[in-house]
């Protein structure tokens, strides 16, 4: 992996900031989606925005009985964002959440009782979005470009580095500075080359606003994949109920297999439970896009690999966005992830 001071530095201010005082909504009364039966022991998870593709497992698992047959009554809540919702699992406002890895481990940093039960989408979603007629297959090919993107997100601050460390000049790439909302409309309307995003989210919304083909390169493909989103608990579950997460993982991790299988029927679901999901198409591709996400080198969908825990580490730590550089088992309890 290529790594530049600029990168890791631009890494470590945003998520510093991603650890503060993210906004506290679990006192919202949000419309948490619920699916079982309310037989079993009624549980939280809180996502980590509001739902769309890469959330279809949950909802699959609920309506298939797969939470129930381990005794839980799950709700779904829509999130605000991981910081907010790391939050509030190490305030015990939820019982779980569904966030990514670097404010996990910035969370953790600055004394949060939190840590990941296993990380599921293992390659990084970051990405450079853009129709597919502008023939751009690597980050040398932005150069002389115009892509958008919103100051004090992920891909803003790491967008420099991420081209100097596969030897683009930053210089000749021309940075938009937009609203999160106006990123789709100033790509439809032509207005910039390409814009900052998750593909995964953002590109089938895109194709179904605009009519035009979508294409992408990852952040992840190109020298910066850092671990992504997973399941979070707080230390106080882990010691008071321990069981309690280690279903919930079997749960989770069975509802993942199962919808790779049938993501048809998965769609259907969450569009019929989820609180305002995405147009059907939207979603399908949504989930589609995220699947080969799942991908990682610990054999088996949530299960880690140390060696991927140690690279985030050390790409964070680097750059002084870790006061001190933990090992792997302080952000990470592998013993709740199946077995690959």
């Amino acid at each position: 992996m290529k790594r530049t001071a600029a990168t890791l530095t631009l890494l470590s201010a945003l998520l510093a900031a991603a650890a503060g005082c993210a906004p506290d909504t679990s006192d919202d009364d949000d419309g948490g989606d619920s699916g079982g039966d309310g037989n079993g022991k009624k549980v939280t998870l809180t996502l980590n925005w509001v739902p769309y593709g890469e959330h279809a497992a949950f909802y699959y698992g609920v309506e298939k009985g797969f939470y129930a047959d381990e005794g839980i009554d799950l709700e779904i809540k829509p999130g605000n964002g991981s910081a907010a919702t790391i939050q509030q699992v190490a305030q015990n406002k939820t019982d779980f959440g569904w966030a990514d890895t670097p404010p996990l481990m910035a969370g953790i940093g600055e004394g949060m009782g939190v840590k990941s039960l296993g990380v599921y989408l293992q390659k990084g979603p970051s990405s450079v979005q853009f129709v597919s007629d502008e023939n751009i297959k690597e980050p040398a090919d932005l150069e002389g470009k115009s892509v958008a993107g919103t100051p004090g997100d992920a891909m803003y601050a790491t967008f420099p580095g991420w081209l100097e460390a596969n030897d683009v000049d930053p210089s000749k790439v021309k940075v938009v500075n937009v609203q999160p909302a106006d990123k789709i409309s100033q790509l439809a309307a032509g207005k910039v080359d390409a814009i900052m995003g998750f593909f995964h989210d953002q590109g089938p919304t895109i194709e179904n606003t605009t009519g035009k083909t979508v294409d992408y390169i990852l952040f992840s493909d190109f020298g910066m994949n850092v671990l992504g989103t997973g399941i979070v608990a707080s230390d106080k579950m882990l010691a008071d109920d321990p069981e309690l997460a280690k279903a919930f993982v079997r749960a989770t991790t069975k509802s993942w297999q199962e919808v790779e299988a049938n993501q048809e029927e998965a769609v259907k679901i969450m569009s019929e439970a989820a609180t305002e999901p995405p147009p059907d198409n939207v979603l399908a591709n949504q989930l589609k896009d995220t699947l080969p996400l799942l991908e990682g080198d610990g054999g088996g969908i949530g299960v880690n690999s140390e060696e991927s825990w140690q690279e985030t580490i050390d790409l964070l730590s680097d750059g002084g966005m870790l006061k001190e550089a933990k090992k792997p088992a302080d952000y990470w309890d592998a013993s709740y992830a199946a077995k690959g």
